[in-house]
């Protein structure tokens, strides 16, 4: 039975995963929790029992309260990861490290950790995430910005006859629905591609580029620089939580 589990609570998804020995993640589970009753979701997905669950969550106190309830019941000991101007090398931009959300701190965590030199880091979740990252460690700040399905939701919710979802990207589509699509992608991409010319001109050279989350196999057709970089916030997680365990 695996004793040590990671819990990374977003916006729109529970992901969580065992940590196995060397930092190395399991098998990882994903639970969306915009629709239904998140407790009997939580409930039915969590491991029955383990002796510690870290926990990192951006989601909002109520949801992240119900979260830690139901592991309380099943784990020995909750470790809740919270963002450090300072830590294993890396040292944030933000003057109060509360202000920059824990799942941007862990992706730039796992990105120094994993990548030498610079990485431009991109999240896209409910929102884009977009963090530029020296290869001495240095974070130099960052932007953020509705990602392509929460543009898509925003339209339909003010105009029901724009579909939320549905269509192909192309430079200028010939319906509706790809019209969204290209527009609300496009926007993401032109956005990332102006951050990557920015970090260029200010570091000397372009970064790499790293795109994690949900949305980012859609982008990442139209990103040739980019490299998929699947469960960063975990793998975040995983790094932090062996530095905890050694203090």
């Amino acid at each position: 039975m695996n004793r040590r589990w990671l819990f990374d609570l977003g916006n729109t998804r529970l992901k969580f995963a065992p940590l196995l020995d060397g930092g190395v993640l399991g098998d990882v589970v994903a639970v969306a929790h915009d629709n239904g009753d998140f407790a009997v979701e939580v409930a039915q997905a969590l491991p029955r029992e383990g002796a510690v669950a870290y926990l990192a969550s951006v989601a909002s106190p109520a949801m992240t309260a119900v979260l830690r309830d139901a592991l309380s019941a099943r784990f020995g000991h909750i470790v809740v990861a919270r963002t450090a101007s300072q830590f294993a090398g890396l040292r944030i931009a933000y003057a109060d490290p509360d202000k920059l959300g824990v799942d941007r701190f862990l992706a730039l965590l796992a990105a120094h950790a994993r990548v030498a030199g610079a990485s431009l880091v991109v999240g896209v979740g409910t929102a884009l995430t977009i963090d530029l990252l020296d290869g001495a460690g240095l974070h130099h700040g960052g932007r953020i910005a509705p990602s392509p399905a929460l543009m898509r939701a925003a339209l339909h919710q003010r105009a029901r006859q724009l579909p939320e979802s549905g269509g192909a990207y192309a430079e200028f589509a010939d319906d509706t629905q790809s019209a969204l699509a290209s527009g609300c992608e496009g926007a993401a991409i032109a956005l990332i591609e102006r951050s990557h010319a920015a970090a260029a001109r200010q570091l000397g050279a372009p970064p790499g580029m790293l795109l994690h989350g949900g949305g980012a196999p859609a982008l990442a057709a139209h990103l040739p620089r980019a490299e998929l970089a699947s469960h960063l916030v975990l793998r975040g997680l995983a790094h932090w939580a062996a530095r905890a365990e050694a203090e």
